[in-house]
This record gives structure tokens, sequence and C-alpha cells, in this order.
């Protein structure tokens, strides 16, 4: 009797495979055809990177520049070398960051200050990032794990080079960070049994709900009840249920502005979009980014007010939007959450003054508040 002959293991390597796909991905044309089989490569590819992350965490391999988080946010700027990072640190903050004209200059993680409309703003200056970065390229491994942590990224981009924004904003997104993004609204409810229901209370015109839940069991999701509010695509369903990624803002810079003629400038901003040019060497524009980054942050003021006495307009408390009365009193004390008796409030409420008992109302920019402790 012939003996059945076993399958041989597969040798290929994981960044191989990694590879292969990327490679079949790049081959495909998307349309409503091969929309299925594309969600189902992108999801065989989501689930080899990360047992790659895993390998690599295994090791103990330290990642990201170790820096104490100081003051109400913090913005990384990110770039490649020679851009002018460390000319704007200088300009926007009060740190003494080393120029040079030629490449790496920064070596390591150089914090600043940016004091701004009673606000502390804690700005990092890394070194510069190249195409690869996030599959570790020099030191961009440790600059993007330090970006995770980050309220904001600055994109510095140079004027003569603007071609570089695309290879920054592509390894931010392969580092997790998802830029000017909102969280997709999905919910995926784990069951005991009965396979993967899909339901959509939107109509899905970038993907569909069978590819949803072929996506899904790709990812070894194999009995849940899936519920989108949002017109996703893949891509973001992927990252719903990996769960790993950080939706944060970002702010595209064209620094060294004046080396470009008008008609030069006019393309740039056409062609990239940026939210701002300017001129950190002549000291162009750097005001107008103070600003744009504080708007960016979405930071509310809030200004305290003692009972019998007038408010501290001097020294607001700065807390980012969507704060509610237990952030405020988390961030007062730790124990005025649990001692909380009632908070009187001038400038979102009903009237003014008015008293309110539950800790999750959210405040708003510009509250007078007024807190009672037990």
């Amino acid at each position: 009797m012939k003996k059945l002959q076993q399958p041989k293991p597969d040798k290929t390597s994981t960044p191989d495979k990694i590879k292969q796909l990327e490679e079949e991905l790049s081959k495909t044309k998307y349309n409503k055809a091969t929309q299925g089989h594309v969600g189902l490569v992108k999801a065989k590819i989501a689930m080899l990177k990360e047992k790659q992350e895993r390998r690599s965490a295994g090791k103990g391999k330290q990642e990201g520049f170790q820096v104490r988080k100081t003051g109400d946010a913090t913005v990384i700027m990110v770039g490649y070398p020679s851009v002018g990072k460390s000319t704007i640190l200088n300009k926007v903050t009060n740190a003494h960051s080393k120029v040079a004209a030629y490449a790496f200059t920064t070596l390591t993680v150089i914090p600043g200050l940016l004091r701004y409309k009673g606000s502390d703003i804690q700005v990092l200056d890394v070194p510069g990032i190249l195409a690869g970065a996030a599959a570790g390229t020099g030191r961009g491994k440790e600059v993007l794990a330090s970006a995770m942590g980050a309220d904001l990224v600055l994109f510095i981009v140079d004027a003569t080079q603007p071609e570089n924004l695309v290879t920054l904003k592509k390894e931010v997104y392969e580092a997790d960070l998802r830029i000017n993004e909102r969280k997709p609204f999905v919910v995926i409810e784990q069951k005991p049994r009965g396979g993967v229901t899909v339901g959509s209370l939107v109509n899905l015109t970038k993907t569909d709900e069978e590819t949803i839940a072929a996506v899904a069991k790709e990812m070894k999701i194999l009995n849940a009840s899936i519920l989108i509010r949002d017109d996703i695509t893949v891509d973001q369903f992927i990252d719903v249920v990996e769960g790993n990624k950080r939706y944060i803002p970002g702010i595209i810079v064209i620094n060294k502005a004046d080396l470009l003629s008008p008609v030069e400038l006019e393309r740039v901003k056409r062609e990239y979009l940026p939210d701002i040019c300017i001129s950190a060497e002549l000291g162009k524009g750097t005001e107008e980014l103070k600003e744009l980054i504080f708007q960016k942050l979405r930071f509310l003021r809030v200004y305290c007010k003692e009972v019998g006495k007038k408010a501290d307009v001097q020294e607001p408390l700065i807390l980012m939007e969507g704060a509610t009365l237990q952030t405020m009193c988390e961030r007062l004390h730790r124990d005025f959450v649990k001692n909380f008796k009632f908070a009187r409030i001038w400038g979102s409420s009903k009237f003014p003054g008015q008293e309110i008992r539950k800790l999750s109302y959210e405040l708003k920019d510009g509250d007078v508040v007024e807190l009672h402790i037990r």
C-alpha cells in the first residue's frame, strides 16, 4: 500500500509572507467583484503583522524614547532629517535645540515647553525619519513609538521636497496612528455560538456585510454579533478588531516657504494641502503655528471659582474637549470625585450659577465652575 505523503511545512518567513500578500494586493484591481478577496488579503496581512509584533515584543526590545510627559498636552514633530524641526522648536518654545545645516543633527528627543493662552504644551523634537521607518529603518521605530504617546502630530515638510509628505503619512499610518480620523462606531459582541452576524444602520458604500463577516472570521472572530453605525472601509473594520490604533489630530507644516517663488508655493499648496506654510528661520508664521496647535488640541479653558469669591480668570484649568465635571475633579484632587456634592456653573449651563449634580456633565470652553465638596 502506497504511503500518503505529508504536506511539507511552510518555511516562508513572516516578513516574506507579508511581502507576497502586499504584492498580490498591489496587483489586484479593486471593484465590487474583488472587494471580498481584497478584504481577506488585508485581514491576513494584519494578522501576520500582529504575529510579527508579538515576536519583537517577546525579544524584549525597547522602543520609544523615554520622555516624561509634562504640561497639558504633548506635540511631536515628525519629518525627514534637516527639514527645520529644531529651528521650529526654538522659535515656538523655550528649548534650545542644536541647529546645523546637515542631516541628523538631533540624535535623541529634545523637549520644549510652549506656553500659550494659559496652557503648557510639551513639544518634542525627535530624530528625522526616512522611508521604511515603521519597519525599523534608522531610528524610525523609536520615533514612531514615541508618537503613540502624543496628543498631536506635526508633519514638518521641506518646501523644496513636498513629495516626502506622502512617505511621512504612510509611515505614521503603518505605526498604528490614525491622523485626523475618528474611531469608527462599530460594536462587536462575542457570543458562544451561532457564527457571525453583521447588521448596519447606514448604507455601506465602501464594503458590504458579507465582506465584513468574512474578514471577521479570518481574524478569528467565529461567533459574534457585529453592529456598524458608520460607512466604514475594510481597513477601518480591521483597525477596530485590532483595537491598538490611536486617533489623534495632525497638522501639515510646510517649512522653508521662503525658498519658493510665489507661483511654486501656490502649486505646493494646491497639491499637498498644508495647514500652514512658514519660514522658521526667518520667524515667519511661527505665531500663527502656535495658534493652530492650540486650536487643534481642542482645549477647554475652565475657570475655578471658590464659594463666595470671584472666579480666577487669570489661570484657567486646561482640559481636553469632551471633559466632564468628573474629569475636572480628578484633575484637581483624587478625593474630589467621591466627595462631590454638586457644582454651580456659569457659561454652558441653562442659567448662570445653575446647580449641577451629575459628574457626567460635559463642560465647555470658558465655563466658570464652583465645586461643592462634602
